[in-house]
């Protein structure tokens, strides 16, 4: 982690926590507790680097409890939102992918709570562990799978159908039930929004603005809610 990260040391975790996770779900109690003794926990403020574009991937990391945006700098130095990981997800697992330094940075969206291990000790969880091994890979598909979904937006659809499927993945992720509709479980900006769907912070206000004034969502104080879902898959599939 970020060596000048604001974070504070958590006691000694359960490893009922960790049953359900899909990295673990298939491995039994006494070798998650063998995997947990192995972890160093933290509690991390908002906007707080997990591990820095480039660095070397030194450690690998479990996301317990708050959201994390993964972030990439361009050559011309702007910073683009890639996607979003909420929590019981692996990141920073560079050593999947076959590298030694990580691809992107990881900004915490919101205070979370990370575990993590020294990356050595990645080939012996995948060799020792089966479910680890092959939960993780799955967690590795469904990223290239969304991320290859993505590509394919970007090439094919129009900005509404972008921004729209953006917002239906994002509160299929990580949304929360409100009175008013399913609200995106972490602050979230326009430019945020902008740079998920290369559209311009100008458009997306325009969009959001124009979908308010027909009750699709509600936008407010890095917060979105989204008040009719079918509205949204409706423009997303035009």
């Amino acid at each position: 982690m970020n060596e000048t990260s604001p974070r504070k040391t958590l006691p000694r975790l359960d490893e009922s926590l960790l049953t359900y996770l899909p990295p673990f779900s298939k491995l039994e109690r006494r070798d998650i507790r063998a995997i947990l003794d192995q972890a160093t926990s933290s509690r991390c403020d908002e906007s707080v680097a997990i591990f820095d574009e480039g660095a070397p991937a030194d450690r690998f990391f479990m996301l317990l409890d708050g959201y994390v945006r993964v972030v990439r700098i361009t050559p011309t130095g702007e910073q683009v939102t890639a996607l979003h990981i909420p929590a019981g997800q692996l990141l920073g697992i560079a050593k999947a992918f076959g590298r030694d330094t990580y691809p992107a940075t990881a900004m915490t969206a919101t205070e979370s709570i990370v575990l993590s291990w020294p990356t050595r000790l990645w080939d012996s969880f995948v060799a020792d562990y089966e479910g680890f091994s092959t939960e993780t890979y799955k967690t590795v598909g469904n990223r290239l799978e969304e991320m290859h979904n993505r590509v394919v937006e970007m090439a094919t659809q129009q900005v509404e159908q972008r921004v729209a499927n953006a917002l239906l993945r994002l509160i299929n992720q990580t949304g929360r039930k409100t009175p008013d509709g399913i609200e995106i479980d972490f602050p979230i900006t326009r430019q945020d929004l902008s740079e998920l769907t290369a559209t311009t912070l100008h458009t997306i206000s325009r969009l959001l603005s124009g979908w308010e004034k027909r009750g699709l969502v509600q936008s407010k104080r890095k917060r979105i809610t989204v008040t009719n879902p079918h509205a949204l898959v409706e423009i997303s599939q035009a």
